[in-house]
């Protein structure tokens, strides 16, 4: 007689193959832990999707990435006065209430700071006016770069994008720190700016070590409805694929993210250097559609339909076009600007973050986007 299995609640169930899950992708070697070496750790960006992870690594550490750290110090975070900040509080996490574009919150923020590390992961992307972009990602990160300076912090690890250098010239090519600066539209130049103004720092000689950190596209648990719509548009086979789908892009678990950023923070050898950081490889437009699909399906038992939605390389092009135009007059419409990047190829190289911070990225797509929709479903968002 075949033994009846025991039906377990959906919760429940998520919760054991997450689970599982974490604890098949620990490397069983021994993890050494990171030693900040300060009393006080800076952050902005901490309410956000990737703050988050950082914060939790800071206070418990990220074994899954391999990422202990000796405690000791302090966490204060600059928030916005709208941002709900509970879980901050609950992580003893010291609170400062304002905006990096106002001096007199940064200077509150900046009190009593000297020999502290400042993680600037704040910033804006899908902003509502184009000005915002140099308003906020150019000059709010020049207000706290002064400011630090002035108080005695002793380094500042500054989150970039792939923005400031582009797309690249071909599907085969990676970028490199090396890479020109080919900014894409106003985004991407409002990080080339910030990176120049950081980068004239260094140059001259600044008493607080610079760190200039480049995540691309990034994916994890606990992100925003954007990223749930792509994997509910992929479920119901309506994700499309612009052009042959063999264009690349480098993604970064964002626990992956979190440990190199750790390490930009605390390796003797990071000062005034830029790194890019993502998994391992970059992956093809199909491949991400396809990984998404399979573990909808396999892990989580759902009716995935085909994705039959293909587009010419020409309707990004063209969306390139009109998004160019209105950016140009100071308008910003999310939904063309990403679709205008469909069928570009934006993947980096991280040797060099490899090979000077020690920086391992453990988790790979297939496994990151099943932690990533086991904890949209765990929070009941609907896929």
């Amino acid at each position: 007689m075949r033994k009846q299995l025991s039906r377990i609640p959906l919760k429940n169930a998520l919760d054991q193959r997450q689970e599982k899950e974490i604890k098949r992708i620990i490397n069983v070697q021994a993890t050494i832990p990171i030693d900040l070496s300060t009393p006080l750790v800076l952050l902005t960006g901490a309410t956000g999707w990737l703050g988050r992870r950082i914060v939790a690594a800071l206070r418990g550490g990220l074994p899954e990435a391999k990422l202990v750290l000796k405690e000791g110090f302090r966490l204060r975070a600059l928030v916005l006065a709208r941002e709900d900040v509970s879980h901050l509080r609950k992580q003893g996490v010291e609170i400062v209430t304002g905006d990096i574009v106002d001096m007199e919150a940064v200077h509150a923020f900046m009190a009593g700071a000297d020999g502290a590390i400042l993680i600037h992961m704040a910033g804006v992307i899908h902003p509502k006016i184009v000005s915002q972009f140099e308003a906020i990602n150019t000059q709010g990160t020049i207000n706290l770069i002064t400011a630090a300076q002035k108080t005695g912090v002793r380094r500042a690890v500054v989150i970039s994008s792939n923005s400031p250098v582009g797309c690249n010239p071909h599907p085969d090519h990676r970028f490199t720190e090396e890479s020109p600066y080919n900014p894409y539209m106003a985004y991407g130049r409002s990080k080339m700016l910030m990176e120049k103004a950081l980068r004239t720092e260094i140059t001259a000689g600044s008493p607080m070590e610079i760190v200039i950190v480049r995540a691309p596209w990034f994916y994890g648990p606990g992100q925003p409805s954007r990223q749930t719509l792509f994997f509910r548009m992929i479920k119901d086979g309506k994700f499309p694929i612009v052009g042959s789908g063999r264009n690349r892009r480098s993604m970064g678990y964002t626990d992956n993210l979190v440990q190199g950023i750790v390490l930009a923070a605390a390796h003797k050898d990071a000062a005034g250097e830029i790194f890019w950081l993502a998994d391992d490889t970059p992956y093809t437009m199909n491949e991400i559609v396809e990984t998404v699909g399979k573990v909808l399906n396999e892990d989580f038992g759902m009716t995935v339909k085909p994705n039959t939605i293909r587009l010419p390389s020409a309707a990004a092009e063209i969306a390139t076009m009109v998004d160019a135009s209105l950016q140009y007059v100071g308008i910003y419409h999310q939904n063309i600007h990403i679709f205008s990047e469909m069928n570009k190829t934006i993947a980096c190289d991280i040797t060099k973050a490899k090979k000077v911070l020690g920086y391992a990225p453990n988790i790979a797509l297939q496994e990151g986007m099943r932690l990533s929709i086991a904890s949209c479903l765990k929070t009941g968002q609907a896929i």
